[in-house]
């Protein structure tokens, strides 16, 4: 065993026997930091050391924190600095993920690539409202797991999945919303601007709803949902079964990209020149294909109201800010974002690395699949 890694081994030890409150968050803080400085470049063994160790002293930790708060404190604080990092040792993520403290959980429970659909399934159906809402929050969750969530029928957990358009939603999920949206308008309005929604599900909806309802809608729909929300409002109340035009089509929009692509056409001038004149489809088609990723991933982030997401892709094809600007406004159907969002996300923007981007985007990438 190499001697570095046997120190930290016998540094844990101690720290156990003595049973020191201060030794054991110092020695989990050092340890903490001492993956993190290399956490990228540790094999799997290594980082199966670091587990072994770090879930021990968070053992050790957790009894005292029931009445100590720098050890909630120091456990907080590991959480936010590990949740991130896609090679976290997993044993101690889901430790984290699982304690009832949420300012502990959350952090893992919203970021981290280490917790399977299985793991959050397990969580969704054991842990308090608070827990299932940082779930619900996480950038992309598959049908088995919003399911889960829907099943404890909070309506807090509801809007947020209902306002994810990463969050995948199965049929039994779309019925449990829209059930529960006969009484929420808010969760009402949430749903029916959701891409993702069957069109004759829309329909339901729209039947039992309030024309205060409808009006939200139609001034939340966004820019390529407008005209079918509209078609439908009008079918329900005319009492038709007029057929909307379903799911949004990103299929010409994507031939036409590959032909760009194909005669060395598309670059970022490109990009630019579709995100200026909020062509939609093409700006998703295209900045799929200049950061190497798909439709299915970029199409959610652009409909997000979150801007960082986005940000990521646009960082990952290595775009200058003035394109990245532009297809951060291309979401809207009029009007801009606020100065103060706009220098927000720019600021962001500026600190992303290209190799964190790409990271990051490749992770999305495998989760969607």
């Amino acid at each position: 065993m190499p001697q570095a890694e046997q120190a930290i081994i016998d540094e844990v030890e101690a720290a156990i026997r003595t049973g020191s409150a201060e030794k054991g968050l110092d020695t989990a803080r050092r340890v903490t930091d001492l993956f993190l400085a290399s956490a990228g470049s540790f094999n799997d063994e290594q980082i199966e050391l670091f587990d072994h160790v770090l879930e021990r002293l968070i053992k050790t930790i957790e009894l005292r924190a029931i009445a100590d708060v720098a050890a909630r404190i120091a456990l907080a604080e590991i959480s936010v600095q590990l949740a991130p990092v896609a090679q976290a040792p997993p044993s101690v993520m889901r430790r984290l993920a699982g304690n009832d403290e949420i300012r502990i959980a959350a952090p893992v429970l919203q970021e981290s690539a280490r917790l399977s659909d299985e793991d959050l399934v397990h969580l969704a159906g054991a842990k308090s409202e608070q827990h299932l809402l940082a779930i619900a929050g996480r950038w992309w969750l598959k049908e088995i797991v919003t399911d889960a969530l829907l099943m404890r029928r909070y309506p807090s957990v509801c809007r947020r999945i209902a306002g994810n358009p990463g969050a995948r939603l199965s049929a039994k999920g779309f019925s449990l919303l829209i059930a529960q949206a006969e009484a929420d308008p808010e969760l009402a309005v949430s749903v029916g601007i959701r891409v993702d929604l069957p069109a004759d599900l829309r329909r339901q909806l729209l039947s039992s709803a309030t024309e205060a309802v409808r009006t939200r809608l139609l001034a939340r729909a966004p820019r390529h949902l407008f005209e079918d929300i509209k078609n439908a409002i009008a079918s329900v109340a005319a009492g038709t079964e007029r057929e909307m035009s379903g799911l949004r089509d990103f299929a010409g929009a994507k031939r036409a990209i590959a032909k760009l692509k194909e005669s060395g056409q598309l670059n970022e001038a490109t990009l630019l020149n579709f995100a200026r004149q909020r062509r939609y489809e093409e700006t998703v088609a295209a900045l799929a294909q200049l950061s190497q990723s798909s439709i299915e991933v970029i199409r959610p982030l652009m409909q997000s109201l979150r801007d960082d997401g986005l940000l990521v892709p646009c960082k990952a094809a290595q775009l200058s800010w003035e394109t990245t600007g532009a297809v951060l406004e291309c979401r809207y159907a009029t009007g801009s974002m606020r100065p103060a969002d706009l220098a927000k996300a720019k600021n962001n923007f500026a600190r992303m690395t290209t190799e964190n981007a790409r990271r990051t985007l490749r992770f999305w990438q495998v989760r969607m699949g």
